[in-house]
C-alpha cells in the first residue's frame, strides 16, 4: 500500500480523499494557498505546506511548488482530486518523472481523452456511439462541407474544451463561418487551443454518463450509471444515480462498451464516459479522466468506495472487484450547494456565521465548511454536496426534501432555495428525469417569481 499521499487539491475533495486514506492507514500530506490556511482537511492531514498566494494559478496550478512539497515531505503519490491540475498531462508526466505515483490514469489517456476530437475518434475505433460530428477538426476552409455532411442545427465545440466554453450553436449557414471563428477566438482564449470541431446538435438530449474502474492491465468494471441533466450553463447541479428511465437493453450495450474501450486501451484508475441521450439512443461526447463531484451518488447505490479503489489500482493492488460483485441497490440523489445567491446566482464568498449539518437515514453530508470557517473569493463556488439515498427514487427525492429543510446556513447566500423550492417540487421532474435544457428553459422563469418573493 502506499506509504504517504500529498492531496493536490482544497475544500470538500481533500478532505475526502484524506478520510480515504486515513481508513487504508496511509499519511497525508495537505497542501494550501494564502487564502486557505483555515481549512478543515487541514486540520487531519499528518503535514501540511503552504504553496502560494490565494490565486490558483500560484498556488493549485503551480506544478513547481506542487513537487517541491511532495519532495521535502516524503510523499510517494499524488492524488489530484477534480479541477486544477486532475486532468493536465503535462503534471500527470511530471509527477511520475520525478518518481512519484499519479493517482490516475496514464498521462498518453490523460491527453487522448483530454482532445475532444481525439477521444471522439478513438471511441469510434471502440464501437462506443458518437454524435454524427466532423471526424477531424474545423476550420474556415472545411467547415461548409463538413456542415453539410453533418446537417443544421449543429455545434462548433473547442477539442479542448470543458464547462460549456467555447461552444457556438449554429443554425444557418449564414451564420457558420463567424461561428466557427468565434468559437476559435474562445478555444484560444480558455484553453490555448483554438482547434475546433463540429457535431450534430441534439434537440432535447439527457445527459447520462457510466462511471468505470479499471487497473491498468486490461480489468475493467463499470459501476452502472448516473443522470446529471440539471444543468445551469453547462455546469450541474443536480446528479441521480442509477439513471431513470433508461431502457434496459440501451443501457446493457452502453455499459458494456464503456468496459470495452476501458480494456482496449488498458485504461487504468478511476475514469467517467459521457453521453447525451436522445430517442433511445446514446452518443459518446468525452471522458473524464479523475474522480467526479458527483461519485458520491455511485458510491450510495453500490457500496463501493471510488476513492479507495484508485489508491488501490495506484498502489499496485489491482481491481479486485468482478463485474457480477457491483449490485445496483436503491437509488442516490445529490444536490450541489454553492456559495452564491439563489436568484441571480452571482457568488457570495463570506464569513459562516451558523451551520447545522442535516442527518437522519439514507443522508450524507460532502462539506469541507463549518461555523466560523471564511469562504475565499478565489475558487469554484461549491461548498458541499448533500446526497439522498433511499430504496427508490421517490423515497431519494423525499429524503433530500427533509435534508435541505433541516440544513441551516447563515453568513452567506446558498442556492438551497433553488433545489428546494423549484426543483424538487417540479411535478416533471418528480416524475421523471428531465432533458439538458429543462432547468434553464423552464425552472428558472419560475425562479423569476421566486425572486420577486423572498425580495
Amino acid at each position: 500500500m502506499l506509504q504517504k499521499v500529498l492531496i493536490a487539491n482544497r475544500g470538500e475533495i481533500a478532505l475526502r480523499i484524506t478520510r480515504a486514506c486515513k481508513s487504508l492507514g496511509i499519511k497525508t500530506v495537505g497542501i494550501y494557498s494564502d487564502a486557505d490556511k483555515d481549512l478543515m482537511h487541514l486540520r487531519f492531514c499528518d503535514e501540511a505546506v503552504c504553496i502560494g498566494p490565494g490565486a490558483s494559478s500560484e498556488s493549485y496550478l503551480n506544478i513547481p511548488a506542487i513537487i517541491t512539497a511532495a519532495e521535502i515531505t516524503g510523499a510517494d503519490a499524488i492524488h489530484p482530486g477534480y479541477g486544477f491540475l486532475s486532468e493536465n498531462a503535462e503534471f500527470a508526466e511530471i509527477v511520475e518523472n520525478s518518481g512519484f505515483i499519479f493517482i490516475g490514469p496514464r498521462p498518453e489517456h490523460i491527453r487522448l481523452m483530454g482532445n475532444k476530437v481525439s477521444a471522439i475518434t478513438a471511441m469510434r475505433k471502440s464501437g462506443v456511439p458518437t454524435v454524427p460530428g466532423s471526424a477531424h477538426a474545423v476550420t474556415t476552409q472545411n467547415a461548409l462541407e463538413e456542415a453539410k455532411k453533418i446537417g443544421f442545427p449543429l455545434i462548433v465545440k473547442a477539442a479542448s474544451g470543458g464547462g460549456g466554453r467555447g461552444m457556438r450553436i449554429v443554425e444557418r449557414v449564414d451564420t457558420l463561418l463567424e461561428s466557427v471563428q468565434a468559437a476559435q477566438r474562445d478555444a484560444e482564449m480558455w484553453f490555448g487551443d483554438d482547434t475546433v470541431y463540429m457535431e450534430r446538435f441534439l434537440q432535447k438530449p439527457r445527459h447520462v454518463e457510466v462511471q468505470v474502474l479499471a487497473d491498468g492491465q486490461g480489468h475493467a468494471i463499470h459501476l452502472f450509471d448516473r443522470d446529471c441533466s440539471l444543468q445551469r450553463r453547462h455546469q450541474k447541479v443536480l446528479e441521480e444515480a442509477p439513471a431513470p428511465n433508461l431502457p434496459e437493453e440501451a443501457r446493457a450495450q452502453i455499459l458494456e462498451a464503456c468496459v470495452h474501450a476501458c480494456q482496449l486501451m488498458q485504461y487504468r484508475g478511476a475514469g467517467t464516459f459521457e453521453f447525451l441521450f436522445e430517442d433511445g439512443e446514446f452518443f459518446f461526447i468525452e471522458m473524464n479522466t479523475r474522480v467526479q463531484v458527483e461519485h458520491p451518488v455511485t458510491e450510495q447505490v453500490t457500496g463501493i468506495d471510488i476513492i479507495e479503489q484508485q489508491l488501490r489500482i495506484a498502489a499496485g493492488l489491482g481491481l479486485d472487484i468482478q463485474q457480477e460483485d457491483v449490485i445496483c441497490k436503491g437509488h442516490a440523489i445529490e444536490c450541489r450547494i454553492n456559495a452564491e445567491d439563489p436568484t441571480t446566482f452571482i457568488p457570495s464568498p463570506g464569513k459562516i456565521e451558523q451551520f447545522y449539518a442535516p442527518g437522519g437515514a439514507g443522508i450524507r453530508l460532502d462539506s469541507h465548511i463549518y461555523q466560523g470557517y471564511s469562504i475565499p473569493p478565489y475558487y469554484d463556488s461549491m461548498i458541499a454536496k448533500i446526497i439522498a439515498h433511499g430504496k427508490d427514487r421517490d423515497t431519494a427525492i423525499a429524503r433530500m426534501k427533509q435534508a435541505l429543510d433541516e440544513t441551516i446556513l447563515s453568513g452567506i447566500k446558498t442556492n438551497i432555495p433553488l433545489h428546494r423550492e423549484l426543483i424538487l417540487e417540479d411535478e416533471n421532474f418528480c416524475k421523471q428525469a428531465m432533458d439538458i435544457h429543462y432547468l434553464e428553459k423552464h425552472l428558472l422563469k419560475k425562479l423569476e417569481a421566486y425572486a420577486e418573493k423572498v425580495v
